[in-house]
């Protein structure tokens, strides 16, 4: 009990970033931006990402949780002079191709990137970030359930936190200001 009690004191004086951060979570990938350039991890050195995965024939999730990533990048500049450029990866390369990601992503801002490739491109990515997609047949067409954590990636292109949706948007501000800050960002 006593050397639990000893691992629990030495964990809290560990910076959450060193905890959040995990080899695990993120890596390298190959996609297609919204004006038709292949990007890879490389192309974003030196920025820090809001990442988010969704697509953009969503009827109400993703649209509301883009606009909100939107908000908190402008907060996060507000707070603390950083840019973080928001992210908007596609679960559906099958519809979304660059010019309806240009359309969908320019909606939200200029400063909106966002993102397609090949089915086997985008399996990568969300392998890399664990996210959960799958098509669902709905009368005669189909819609993506997924998952919708948005992620916090480092100017060095590593994987720094993630928030869930429920998240308050102050708390995200704060918790993107610390890590970044902590990180050396």
């Amino acid at each position: 009990m006593r050397r639990f009690r000893i691992l629990l004191a030495a964990l809290s004086m560990v910076p959450s970033v060193v905890l959040a951060a995990s080899p695990d979570v993120g890596g390298p990938f190959q996609l297609t931006d919204q004006d038709g350039r292949a990007v890879t991890q490389a192309s974003f050195a030196g920025r820090p990402l809001l990442l988010y995965f969704g697509y953009t024939s969503c009827p109400d999730v993703c649209p509301v949780d883009l606009a909100k990533i939107v908000k908190i990048a402008g907060a996060v500049r507000q707070a603390s002079g950083m840019t973080v450029t928001p992210v908007f990866v596609t679960i559906d390369p099958e519809r979304d191709t660059p010019t309806r990601l240009q359309a969908y992503v320019r909606a939200f801002g200029k400063d909106v990137v966002g993102l397609t490739g090949t089915t086997a491109q985008i399996g990568a990515i969300t392998d890399e970030y664990h996210v959960y997609f799958k098509k669902v047949p709905v009368d005669g067409g189909y819609l993506m359930d997924h998952s919708t954590m948005l992620f916090l990636v480092g100017s060095n292109g590593a994987y720094l936190d993630h928030y869930g949706r429920k998240l308050p948007e102050d708390d995200v501000v704060r918790r993107v200001v610390t890590t970044l800050h902590a990180s050396g960002t």
